[in-house]
This record gives structure tokens, C-alpha cells and sequence, in this order.
């Protein structure tokens, strides 16, 4: 696969030949256009691609920044006071629906960090499979032909 001049210039950063401070001014009045950009997304989209291949749908996640952190700290503080209220109404006796109101909150809110987790912190990858053939014609000997 041809790679074109910023790859080339990437790879010879991370290899050393070229110091990073050379690479900015390189790139320093390098700029895209709208049609330029939507061309390169395209290509990466929609050419297939090969088995086995892995394809990341985004840039970067975004798992570092400070509202998913503050959002798991809010999560981890009501888990472990719904939690705890329960275990507190099971040791003095509360019906079932008050404990079954606690035992519903906590799991609400451990499926919100979860439901967060996978859609702003876990990076979107697709290993690539195709379909395998249904039909192997070395084995055609083992086919029988029925008759009704």
C-alpha cells in the first residue's frame, strides 16, 4: 500500500532519522481542504479491506478527560450508597420493595458507567473476517446426492 509524505515523515520521526522539531516545520503550513479530508476518510472506509485486519473507527478515545473521570467517581459514590442502604435495610428488617427499590438504583447506575464505558472509553476496533465458502469442492466425494 502506497504511504503518503506525512506517514513517511511519521515513521521516520519514530525511527529517529528526523527530529520533531524539523517534522513542525514541515508540516507547519501543511493544510487540507474540506473535499481533501472527506477523501481520505472515504478511502479508509470504504475500500475493503484484508482478513485479519484490525480498523479503528476513531481518532483517539476519549477516556482521559475529566467528565468521564468525575462521571465514575459520581457512579462509584451512589453503587456504594445504594448498596450500603440496602445491606443497612436487610440487617434491620425493610420489606421487599423498599430493597428492591436500593438493588434496582445500584444496578441502574452500574449500567450507566457501563453503558459510558463502552461508548466514550473503549476504542471502537473491528478485526476483520470474511465469510468462509459453504460449499469446499475438494471434499466433493463426501456429498451425497438424495432422491425423495
Amino acid at each position: 500500500m502506497p504511504r503518503d509524505n506525512v506517514t513517511e515523515l511519521l515513521l521516520k520521526v519514530s525511527r529517529g532519522e528526523v527530529s520533531v522539531e524539523d517534522a513542525k516545520t514541515a508540516l507547519s503550513d501543511v493544510e487540507l481542504t474540506e473535499d481533501q479530508l472527506e477523501k481520505a476518510i472515504d478511502h479508509g472506509v470504504f475500500n475493503t479491506a484484508e482478513p485479519g485486519t484490525v480498523i479503528s473507527a476513531k481518532l483517539a478515545p476519549s477516556g482521559g478527560s475529566y467528565l468521564a473521570i468525575f462521571f465514575f467517581g459520581w457512579g462509584i459514590f451512589w453503587v456504594c450508597y445504594w448498596s450500603f442502604t440496602m445491606l443497612y435495610g436487610l440487617f434491620n428488617k425493610w420489606d421487599q420493595q423498599q430493597l428492591s427499590f436500593h438493588l434496582a438504583m445500584t444496578l441502574t447506575v452500574l449500567i450507566m458507567m457501563g453503558v459510558v464505558y463502552m461508548r466514550f472509553i473503549l476504542p471502537d476496533k473491528v478485526i476483520v473476517k470474511h465469510r468462509a465458502n459453504k460449499y469446499i469442492p475438494k471434499h466433493q466425494k463426501d456429498w451425497r446426492d438424495y432422491k425423495i
